[in-house]
């Protein structure tokens, strides 16, 4: 049995996420009271058929801000119970979500209350659900993610058949389109060398063969490959021992198409002898 909280942004992606969850089999409720959670969690519990045995409610800003104020609290004692739940949050830049609701023309549901401006809105709602993000096992940053590719990142990332595990994501990633925001561990390999300024490499990427055999010749990235290895091998069981589900690492250089992409490829091929590893190139369409 596992309960999973939903929360976030308006126009984040909420709302995918628990359609994917449902179409998976989850008992899904979206916009759940924050008051009511402990009492859904004590049904989950007390249901003896496994109508509930893996769940999913949403939680959003219009909850009372004295009930989202609560929730760490309210979530301690789920977890005291020893009722397995995870928190996931889910967050964008004020520009793209303000550019998904011009697009789709919803009103934000903060609107409403004296006239707000959308900007108004947004950072209003980013305060009141800043005691949920606090919490969050699992945060997603969506801004640069459409909508069937947070679809396949929750069917990769939400694992239920194995409570002790811990997931890890490899992603690359271009400086030049913005840092990846919902990484535990972000490094720079701008410092290596660039396949870019070499003319037959330009249009190839760091999974094909021209640029792998062009930084396997480099010692530099051979130097830092074993490094972060090294680092890797060394934190990531203190990490797992800590009772965490999930750990994103993310790997940039300037545009994600050729350092990142080799990198993440050569960690993901060495850590996933001994863990459960997804990769995500995400400047690679």
């Amino acid at each position: 049995m596992k309960l999973f909280i939903i929360s976030g942004l308006s126009g984040s992606g909420k709302s995918t996420v628990l359609h994917v969850l449902e179409d998976m089999g989850f008992f899904c409720i979206d916009n759940l009271p924050v008051g009511l959670l402990s009492n859904f969690a004590a049904q989950m519990v007390s249901t003896p058929e496994k109508f509930y045995e893996n769940a999913a409610v949403g939680i959003d800003a219009r909850n009372r801000a004295q009930d989202l104020n609560r929730f760490p609290s309210i979530l301690a004692g789920l977890r005291t119970a020893e009722i397995p739940c995870e928190v996931i949050f889910l967050n964008a830049d004020d520009t793209i979500l303000i550019k998904r609701f011009s697009e789709t023309r919803r009103k934000h549901p903060l609107t409403q209350e004296d006239n707000t401006s959308l900007a108004e809105a947004i950072k209003k709602e980013r305060q009141l659900l800043d005691p949920i993000s606090r919490e969050a096992d699992l945060y997603l940053e969506t801004s640069h993610t459409n909508l069937h590719q947070l679809r396949d990142i929750v069917k990769d990332r939400i694992n239920v058949n194995n409570e002790n595990s811990l997931s890890i994501t490899l992603q690359s990633f271009g400086f030049k389109n913005g840092v990846t925001l919902d990484a535990d561990y972000v490094f720079d390999v701008r410092c290596l060398p660039n396949p870019y300024w070499e003319p037959q490499l330009r249009g190839f990427t760091g999974k094909e063969k021209p640029v792998i055999e062009y930084l396997e010749r480099q010692s530099l990235v051979n130097e830092m490959l074993n490094d972060l290895t090294s680092f890797l091998e060394k934190w990531i069981p203190e990490i797992q021992s800590a009772d965490r589900t999930y750990l994103t690492i993310a790997i940039g250089c300037t545009g994600g198409m050729h350092r990142s992409v080799y990198m993440v490829e050569r960690l993901a091929e060495h850590l996933n002898k001994s863990y459960d590893i997804i990769v995500r190139h995400r400047e690679l369409k």
